[in-house]
C-alpha cells in the first residue's frame, strides 16, 4: 500500500507541488483515471498557508494538501459506484461514473474534491495513478525541490509513520497522507530589565499546560522565549530570574499562536 509523507519542516512554500499538479493535469486526459483539470478553480494539490503569532514573533506554516486517499473514504460512501480504491491504496473517482455526481464534493471532509462545470464531473487528485502504473513518482513528489514531499510503500516509511500525524475529521476516514513536524501553536514573549533598559538572558520561564504538567525554557541572548508545538487550551506562564521578583501570567486562553509581548522585571530591593 502506498502513502504520502509530508515533512512540513522542509516545505519552504515554493508552491512547486501545486504548479506540478497543474502542469501534469491541465489540458491532459489520463484515462481511465482522470479528465483534464481546469486551469483555474481547482487545486488537486494545493499549499495551505497559515500565519502564526503577532509581530515581531511571527512564523508561516506551509502545508501541502492533496486528496488524503483514505482507507475509508467519505466520497466512496457517498457514491460507491463512482469511487474505488486501488490495491495500492490510491482512491480514484471514475471520470465516467462520476458525471453529474455533485454530492461527491460535499462528501469530502478535506475539501479535496472539486466539480468541473464544463465537463459536468467531480474530480480530485489521483496520486498521478497513470505515472505510478509506470513505476514513476506522482509529479508533485518528483518536482519537490526540498524533499518535503515523498511517496512510496507504507513499509518503507514505517518509522516515520509511527511519529507522524494525520488530519482526521470527527467521524474518521483513515487518511493515508502522513505529516511530520506540524508546528501546532506557540506562546512567546520577551523579558527585560527596565531599570537598566536591557534584556534579561537566561531567565527561567515555566509553562503550565492545561493538564497541569510543566515545560521549562530559558530566555535567549535577545531576552526572547518560545514554547512551540502546543495546542489550544488555557495556560499559565511563570518567569523567574536571579535578582528579580518573579512574574506570573495566568489563564492564557490559546486558540491561535500568541506573542505575549514584553515582561518587565522588578529588581529585588536591598
Amino acid at each position: 500500500m502506498k502513502v504520502f509523507i509530508v515533512d512540513v519542516a522542509k516545505c519552504n512554500g515554493c508552491y512547486g507541488c501545486q504548479v506540478a499538479c497543474k502542469d501534469e493535469h491541465v489540458g491532459n486526459t489520463w484515462e481511465p483515471y482522470s479528465l483534464p483539470q481546469p486551469n483555474t478553480g481547482q487545486f488537486w494539490m494545493r499549499v495551505k498557508e497559515k500565519d502564526h503569532g503577532q509581530v515581531p514573533k511571527v512564523c508561516v506554516e506551509y502545508t501541502p494538501w492533496p486528496c488524503m486517499h483514505c482507507d475509508d473514504p467519505k466520497c466512496k460512501q457517498a457514491a460507491p459506484e463512482a469511487v474505488y480504491k486501488r490495491d495500492d491504496g490510491l482512491v480514484i473517482i471514475d471520470p465516467v461514473k462520476a458525471k453529474g455526481r455533485r454530492e461527491l464534493v460535499e462528501a469530502c471532509p478535506y475539501g479535496a474534491v472539486f466539480y468541473n462545470e464544463e465537463l459536468d464531473v467531480a474530480q480530485k487528485c489521483t496520486g498521478c495513478a497513470h505515472l505510478v502504473d509506470e513505476g514513476a513518482m506522482p509529479h508533485c513528489v518528483d518536482l519537490c525541490a526540498t524533499g518535503g514531499l515523498r511517496f512510496g510503500d507504507e513499509e518503507k516509511f514505517a518509522e516515520e509513520i509511527a511519529r507522524a500525524e494525520t488530519f482526521v475529521p470527527e467521524d474518521g476516514c483513515k487518511p493515508r497522507v502522513y505529516y511530520l513536524n506540524l508546528p501546532h501553536l506557540f506562546i512567546a514573549g520577551d523579558v527585560w530589565d527596565p531599570s537598566e533598559n536591557e534584556i534579561v538572558e537566561n531567565a527561567k520561564v515555566t509553562l503550565v499546560l492545561p493538564d497541569g504538567t510543566e515545560r521549562e525554557t530559558k530566555t535567549d541572548d535577545f531576552g526572547d522565549f518560545y514554547f512551540r508545538r502546543i495546542d489550544e487550551g488555557v495556560y499559565d506562564v511563570r518567569i523567574e530570574a536571579d535578582g528579580f521578583e518573579p512574574v506570573e501570567k495566568r489563564g492564557i486562553e490559546l486558540d491561535e499562536s500568541l506573542n505575549l509581548g514584553d515582561f518587565p522585571l522588578v529588581r529585588v530591593s536591598g
